[in-house]
């Protein structure tokens, strides 16, 4: 498994040997220790840049060896781009640019000079936004190679990177949450990356009751706790595996009264997903094993909140299932009764994560009467067909939360598009023979699906979001090269931190 990156904050100042990182801004102007370093250098930085027209613009880089003088033997020329495109998220990619910069080749450790080349001061959580970056970028699961493979994967991992900044004591100590906020990022990458055979409903409630480290306090309920609270629709979709269904309850009481009511998050966690009777096809089916990225993305923001000791009393619920076909799985046109009382007509048993969290949402509703409550799930194709993998579809009864969520979307570049809710699509569910069925039809997947769980959180404050494309198989950026990238850790723990900590 590749090594964690260790992150060490120090007095601006140049090495006296190694590797340094130096930052180079608008058409290639160096800050006071860049210069600094070019004069050590007989002026080799603003040759090199001179000579290749290197422009600095966000995300460049340039390698310049640097022998003779000093043992300072690599220097790489980080671009930084205009002042005014110094938003978070461009801090964040600084760091992923650099480690990814760094680590390709066979250095060990390195020293980012972190200085802004205008002359402007790096605040403490700017350089902590780089840190974060890096670690972020870092990340790779690796853990099931072997041999050479491994070897060659690891061998381009950086273990240690220094950070030299003029605001030392506070980037060290907004480092600490944002390095809390990357590790649930982590998790539920790991999560999502993991096999099935590996991660059935059982491990993966194991992985969440493994938060109990931080003060969360997990509660898992198995097959038996389940059926006694009626959670049918959720047991009607593991009926067909050999591995039994799990509701995982994760609590974080970090506000200053336990009276306090809790924002409330809710995650599908079908561990994998045949389609059951209603078998999907073949091809593609691999990539089941990431249908529960919305209860990873649940256990990794519990994890980011407890870590960093938010303000703020919070709930994760998450359903573990596995939909499997055999002789007792659920059939299209089986009815089934819900925990709420209401009637599922299942009519496509590939339409299952519906299924898992209209019990789940009920339950967290009823037991923990939640200021607001979002529900993340991998859901549809079809939100995918609507929005492509760059924004995850937002569905909700409340303009104020779905105000906040687009905001905290906009600051972390987990972006999230609304779409339409309405007594029309409603109508789409309805069933001849129960209260609803559970598809309905062609058009319109994802909003009927959203219109599908509003009928269980009533009218209380509640957002879904739909992330089947930007959960997993997602695309690279400049601080995620995993297949399942957390989406939604660094999103949620943004609304929380801006409007519900206290």
């Amino acid at each position: 498994m590749a090594k964690k990156l260790t992150v060490v904050f120090r007095q601006a100042k140049i090495p006296a040997s190694g590797n340094i990182v130096v930052l180079v801004g608008t058409d290639g102007a160096l800050g006071n220790i860049g210069k600094e370093v070019d004069a050590r250098h007989d002026g080799l930085l603003s040759k090199s840049i001179k000579a290749a027209d290197f422009k600095g613009s966000a995300g460049s880089t340039m390698t310049v060896w640097t022998p003779g003088k000093t043992r300072v033997n690599r220097c790489l020329l980080a671009g930084v781009g205009k002042p005014e495109d110094g938003a978070e998220q461009s801090w964040l990619d600084l760091g992923g640019v650099v480690i990814a910069a760094l680590s390709s080749g066979d250095a060990k450790a390195a020293t980012i000079l972190l200085e802004d080349p205008e002359g402007k001061d790096i605040s403490g959580d700017q350089a902590a936004l780089v840190a974060m970056g890096m670690t972020l970028r870092a990340y790779k699961f690796d853990q099931y190679m072997t041999g050479d493979k491994a070897k060659k994967a690891r061998a381009k991992s950086l273990p240690k990177i220094e950070i030299a900044t003029a605001n030392t004591a506070k980037a060290k100590r907004r480092y600490t949450a944002h390095a809390a906020v990357a590790e649930g990022v982590n998790l539920a990458r790991d999560l999502v990356n993991e096999p099935a055979n590996i991660l059935g409903p059982v491990e993966f409630a194991n992985r969440a009751k493994a938060l109990s480290k931080l003060g969360v306090d997990v509660q898992i309920l198995n097959e038996k706790d389940l059926s006694k609270l009626k959670m049918n629709s959720l047991l009607s979709v593991s009926r067909g595996s050999v591995k039994p269904a799990r509701l995982a309850v994760m609590r974080w009481n970090g506000a200053k009264t336990k009276s306090t009511a809790p924002v409330a998050f809710v995650g599908k966690g079908v561990v994998f997903d045949t389609g059951g009777i209603s078998l999907k096809p073949g091809a593609g089916m691999g990539d089941m094993k990431g249908d529960m990225g919305g209860a990873a993305a649940v256990t990794g923001l519990m994890h980011a909140l407890a870590a960093r000791k938010a303000r703020v009393n919070a709930v994760g619920v998450i359903g573990l299932v596995e939909n499997m076909p055999d002789g007792d799985a659920t059939r299209p046109g089986d009815i089934i009764k819900s925990m709420s009382g209401q009637t599922i007509e299942v009519l496509n048993t590939d339409a299952e994560g519906r299924l898992v969290l209209a019990d789940a949402l009920w339950y967290t509703q009823k037991k923990f009467k939640p200021k607001i409550t979002i529900d993340l799930a991998t859901l549809t194709g079809a939100i995918l067909v609507a929005l492509g993998q760059d924004h995850a579809g937002l569905f909700s009864n409340d303009d104020e939360l779905s105000t906040q969520l687009a905001a905290a979307g906009e600051v972390t570049g987990e972006k999230v598009w609304r779409m339409p809710l309405g007594k029309t699509y409603d109508k789409m569910i309805d069933s001849k023979f129960a209260d609803m069925k559970n598809i309905g039809g062609r058009w319109a997947g994802s909003i009927t699906a959203a219109q599908f769980l509003k009928r269980y959180v009533n009218e209380s404050p509640w957002a879904h979001l739909d992330i089947a494309g930007t959960a997993m198989n997602s695309p690279d950026t400049k601080i995620n090269r995993s297949w399942g990238s957390g989406f939604g850790v660094r999103l949620l723990d943004r609304l929380v931190a801006d409007n519900y900590e206290k």
